[in-house]
């Protein structure tokens, strides 16, 4: 038994930080967004868990979260099943599109299709979060509020569009010191309730032309790297009506209003050789799910 699933990027089109919570986590109020780009896993039957990946870049052993989902299956399932897995990876990581969450959540449910498991969705959800923030995102995918550290989702009405760029500057940014820069201060309960009402209000208005696309982590990580700073104002100045930085960066992703104009800065951008650029387009959660084949 041998399949392919697609293992699709996200990008945040909202991002606010509502302040520090007791356990030292940023309370979070986000929207994520799955669209067309994507890393392709192959998972086939074999006697021991092994991975392998073409691009020599990508660790293979237990840095990799898929074969720390693969460990955590086992454990919550018992099962002493292997599997030979294949990554052929695409997404920028890292770069702020959730290429390793959502290698995490693929492998969940490749493997459990693979081993023949009968987990419930909400213990699958669980393994999901413990394996990080925007796990769980990737068990669904399509448009959703994020909330907690990102790790509570819910579903919302899919926000649609076909003309968007990602580019991705060949830069690092550490995730850790995004957050510690943000001056985010303690939150309180009362104070967590009322910024939640107001975040949830903003994102079920959200239009991706219209929309003021607000990420908090952005003067931050600006002032550190300026040049994911210039992504943006090119981006902007070659067309685009909305950009924005996705998650903690680099990349950033550009709204167009029409095909022709985000081909004409795709093809301006062939001077910048350090910058990755991908055209995609959003993906529904009805989209997703068909994609790797849940039941609805």
């Amino acid at each position: 038994m041998s399949f392919s699933l697609p293992s699709f990027a996200k990008i945040n089109l909202y991002l606010r930080i509502l302040g520090k919570r007791p356990d030292g986590f940023h309370e979070l109020c986000t929207i994520f967004q799955t669209v067309s780009l994507h890393d392709t896993i192959t998972f086939s039957e074999a006697e021991k868990l092994e991975m392998t990946c073409p691009q020599q870049i990508v660790p293979t052993d237990g840095r990799n979260l898929i074969i720390r989902s693969a460990l955590a299956l086992q454990a919550a399932s018992g099962t002493r099943k292997g599997a030979h897995i294949e990554l052929d990876k695409r997404i920028p990581t890292p770069g702020g599109l959730g290429g390793g969450s959502s290698n995490a959540a693929t492998a969940l449910i490749g493997l459990s299709r693979l081993w023949k498991l009968e987990l419930l969705p909400a213990r699958l959800e669980a393994i999901a979060r413990e394996l990080g923030s925007d796990v769980p995102f990737f068990l669904e995918g399509g448009t959703a509020v994020g909330t907690g550290r990102g790790d509570i989702v819910e579903s919302m009405s899919d926000v649609t569009g076909d003309n968007i760029l990602i580019v991705s500057p060949e830069i690092r940014v550490a995730t850790k010191d995004a957050f510690a820069g943000s001056g985010a201060e303690a939150l309180t309960s009362e104070g967590r309730k009322h910024s939640l009402t107001v975040c949830r209000k903003e994102a079920a208005s959200l239009d991706l032309r219209h929309s003021v696309l607000i990420n908090d982590l952005e003067p931050t990580v600006f002032a550190v790297h300026p040049e994911i700073e210039r992504v943006k104002h090119t981006l902007l100045e070659l067309g685009a009506v909305n950009a924005a930085m996705s998650g903690s960066g680099a990349s950033v992703f550009a709204i167009f209003d029409k095909q022709e104009t985000r081909q004409a800065a795709e093809k301006a951008l062939d001077r910048e050789n350090s910058w990755r650029r991908f055209a995609v387009s959003t993906i529904s959660r009805d989209q997703y799910r068909e994609a790797l084949k849940l039941e609805r």
